[in-house]
């Protein structure tokens, strides 16, 4: 039996997806569904159980699991509750993490490319207590990714007891089906989906940097399903420990995702730029890019999804349909 906190969520629930279409259903997701839709991003899946947060603790007494997939947070960039978000993105983290090691199972955590601040110091994975002690968060949500990543390696480094297998995922700007209750957190494609089936003009945000047009701020856009797979690679691959990037390792331009929803529906790009908000143009970030070569080197071998087909599955399959669940 497997437990994905943060299931009905967008990369959980899709992590579901993928292991139900692989035959498995002995699946117990933990989340909070609320009064919403977000129910819905579960209405195609079998599960085990459901189990409330306010109901795990006592939920995992006398458990035994084949593993613990962790991916329920606080993960709202914006978000100013730090005891909420320590209570959620840390506390909890380390109760899961307490327990794993006490039973002997196997924990993947979803950590965040966030913990990488302005980055100024890269996007190098490297996970050694130096390295990450020099990661500057520049948001509370960030911060509570990082302060977990920096209490499990502390652990390792000093030789204390952890599970069998324990693997932090520093997600990049993933994408695609199920995202749809994140509100502002959804992804430019989403976001903005509505507005170019209606013909009308996308806006994008011009650039204040020298050297960087408007509209060529770059990510490292990756679709979920790839992130999907390397969840499903882990669990197949219990030797393989430590925090590792996900994404695909080549930055795009926001200019380059709008282009490619425009052409997913068949029509020319309509763009029009507009000035960033003075309060973020301090802090806003014009590059993003996961470096890959740890996942490689631990034996993670598959390819990553093209940002065009990734976007254009996205807007086929899911967005352009009646039924945008998967």
């Amino acid at each position: 039996m497997l437990l994905v906190t943060g299931g009905a969520g967008f990369i959980g629930s899709n992590l579901v997806a993928g292991l139900n279409e692989a035959g498995r259903t002995d699946i117990v997701v933990n989340d909070a569904l609320g009064n919403a839709d977000k129910w819905r991003n579960l209405g195609k899946r079998q599960l085990a159980d459901v189990v409330p947060p306010g109901e795990l603790i006592g939920w995992l007494d006398r458990r035994q699991l084949e593993a613990v997939i962790h991916l329920g947070a606080i993960s709202d960039t914006t978000a100013t509750d730090a005891d909420a978000v320590l209570a959620t993105n840390f506390r909890l983290s380390l109760t899961l993490l307490d327990w794993c090691t006490a039973t002997g199972t196997p924990f993947i955590y979803a950590s965040s490319a966030a913990t990488y601040g302005d980055g100024s110091e890269g996007f190098d994975d490297d996970w050694s207590l130096p390295a990450l002690r020099r990661l500057r968060p520049m948001n509370l949500y960030g911060f509570s990714k990082h302060l977990f990543d920096l209490a499990v390696v502390d652990r390792f480094a000093n030789g204390a007891k952890l599970p069998p297998q324990w693997v932090g995922l520093k997600f990049f700007n993933v994408f695609g089906p199920n995202e749809y209750h994140k509100g502002e957190m959804t992804s430019l494609v989403a976001k903005r989906f509505d507005e170019a089936q209606a013909g009308k003009c996308v806006r994008l945000f011009k650039s204040h940097r020298d050297g960087v047009a408007d509209g060529e701020q770059k990510r490292d856009f990756i679709y979920v399903d790839d992130a999907v797979a390397v969840m499903r690679w882990l669990l197949d691959t219990p030797s393989v420990s430590g925090i590792f990037n996900v994404g695909t390792g080549k930055a795009r331009s926001f200019r380059d995702l709008v282009t490619a929803m425009f052409r997913a529906l068949g029509r020319e790009p309509a763009i029009e730029y507009v000035d960033m908000p003075a309060a973020i143009r301090r802090q806003y970030q014009y590059f993003t890019q996961a470096k890959v070569e740890n996942l490689r080197r631990a034996g993670y071998n598959a390819g990553f999804t093209p940002l065009e087909e990734g976007v254009n599955r996205y807007v086929t399959l899911f967005l352009n349909q009646p039924d945008r669940y998967r």
